[in-house]
């Protein structure tokens, strides 16, 4: 694959081979008051907003929990990721790093401009935007992009730099839909911490040092409430739109062969759409109850495993150039793993350490959410006639004030039922199909190697799955639950263009 040349880009546009990594023109110099100081203080924590660390210092096995690997919020600014000592070795040697240096740069210069337009603005909204992207979760997105590009042959000079800005989008949109996620689902933490609505309603109630409640009691009346947890939604549904706008604009000032844009844009649209698509097949599964696997597995796939695995993966290979059999055998890879990384966040829901995840137990099942684990119980069940399964499945699913003993009888139907155990064969069944896929395309070995490790750390499979024919079944044979049918499951959203 041929490397990108100066004279591929659009007539009028610097060669990126000589242009400085700019994000946005200056910003004027923000107003007097607090907003001076803003860009330096955006990437401080605020008192009492510390990441709690990891149980046993290990990473967590997805992007959206706390993160001692996290670029530090007092970090220096060292410059243009790009234009680091040692070029991509650099890159290699922390991907995570410098997507978090370009994306310091990205927000500290977007704020700087909110201030302008307004102080409070910028630092109550876009400051808040700013925060939440520069405060958690792997990278894993920018990752996968990073990994392909260079499984890809290509890596250096300007196309680095455009796979650390389109990394920089995905994080941005990640930001988007978490913000949006938690609203939608009255999630109040997120990565260990208030969600942003729930922080931005806390933060309104704070700055009124007179409740409006009855006189000498100190409370605040459910009408002040109740004020302040509207306006914490309204922010949080500007915050995620503006992370949006930020992503969007990052993509479109990207400079890249006219070729490669058509096809990275392209990818680009078809990937933000896919994301509401499942967003919406979630919320509708909600809506009715659905109990159906095949609509459980259509709305995961649309709305975690394209976005996080596959899309990532085709954005790499797009930026190198690969050719469409190296870029198919990536996306089935991006697929099939995806999915297993949908699924254990599912498992991860109901049984994992909250103090891994950063989020309470039970969300998924108090929100009512359509999860393929809740479906495959639930037919589990009714196949074999469990009728306290059931009754427990029927009573406890969709309750937001289910207390902890009856979650913790979801737990004990999930393992009496065999839904958690099939489930993890499944997770291990597509984790080792999506590396056959992997081993098919011919990659840089470096490169295919960091693949294969980071798709084994999303799916939190165990370290020898995957390898070899057969491998990471899992002890179970449950009904239709052997390759061909993990197959039909990575591929349940019937989405062309891989």
């Amino acid at each position: 694959m041929r490397s990108i040349r100066a004279d591929d880009h659009l007539a009028g546009e610097p060669s990126p081979a000589h242009r400085v990594v700019r994000l946005l023109p200056a910003a004027s110099p923000p107003r007097e008051d607090r907003a001076g100081d803003l860009t330096r203080d955006l990437v401080e924590d605020r008192a009492g907003d510390r990441r709690r660390p990891c149980a046993g210092g290990t990473t967590p096995p997805y992007d959206d929990a706390p993160d001692a690997g996290a670029p530090r919020a007092d970090a220096p600014h060292t410059g243009a990721p790009c234009a680091d000592a040692g070029g991509r070795r650099a890159v290699d040697d922390d991907v995570s790093g410098a997507v978090g240096r370009l994306l310091r740069t990205l927000t500290g210069e977007r704020v700087a401009q909110a201030a302008g337009l307004d102080p409070a603005f910028g630092e109550e909204l876009a400051g808040r935007v700013a925060r939440f992207t520069l405060g958690g979760g792997r990278r894993i997105r920018p990752r996968f992009l990073w990994w392909a590009l260079r499984g890809c042959g290509a890596g250096d000079g300007p196309e680095a730099e455009a796979a650390l800005r389109l990394g920089a989008a995905l994080e941005l949109v990640q930001t988007c839909a978490l913000v949006h996620d938690d609203v939608m689902d009255g999630a109040r933490v997120r990565r260990g911490r208030p969600a942003l609505h729930v922080d931005a309603a806390a933060d309104l109630l704070a700055a009124d040092p007179v409740p409006l409640g009855r006189a000498g009691t100190g409370r605040v009346s459910a009408e002040r409430r109740e004020r302040a947890h509207d306006f914490g939604t309204a922010v949080a549904i500007l915050a995620g739109d503006l992370a949006l706008a930020w992503a969007d604009d990052l993509v479109a000032d990207t400079v890249l062969p006219p070729a490669v844009a058509g096809r990275v844009r392209g990818i680009w649209r078809a990937m933000r759409t896919e994301m509401v698509a499942g967003q919406y097949l979630e919320l509708r599964g909600q809506a009715d109850a659905s109990r159906s696997p095949d609509r459980a597995i259509r709305a995961a796939c649309l709305k975690s495993a394209l976005y996080s695995v596959e899309r990532p993966l085709a954005l790499g290979a797009a930026l190198a150039g690969a050719d469409e059999a190296t870029t198919r055998a990536l996306c089935s890879a991006g697929r099939c793993v995806g999915m297993a990384f949908q699924l254990r966040d599912d498992l991860d829901d109901l049984f994992a350490d909250p103090d891994r995840t950063g989020k309470p137990l039970g969300g998924d099942i108090r929100e009512g959410k359509p999860t393929y684990l809740v479906a495959v119980a639930h037919a589990r069940a009714e196949a074999a006639g469990d009728h306290h399964a059931l009754d427990v499945l029927d009573t406890c699913v969709g309750r937001a004030d289910l207390s902890d003993a009856d979650l913790a009888r979801v737990r004990k139907a999930m393992v009496a039922t065999g839904a958690k155990e099939a489930v993890e064969a499944k997770v291990d069944q597509l984790t080792a199909q999506g590396l056959r896929h992997l081993d098919s395309a011919a990659l840089e070995p470096y490169a295919a190697g960091r693949l294969r490790e980071l798709m084994r750390a999303v799916a939190g499979t165990r370290s020898g799955s995957g390898s070899g024919p057969g491998s990471g079944t899992g002890s179970v044979r449950a009904e239709g639950a052997g390759p061909a049918r993990a197959l039909r499951l990575a591929d349940g959203c019937g989405v062309t263009g891989r």
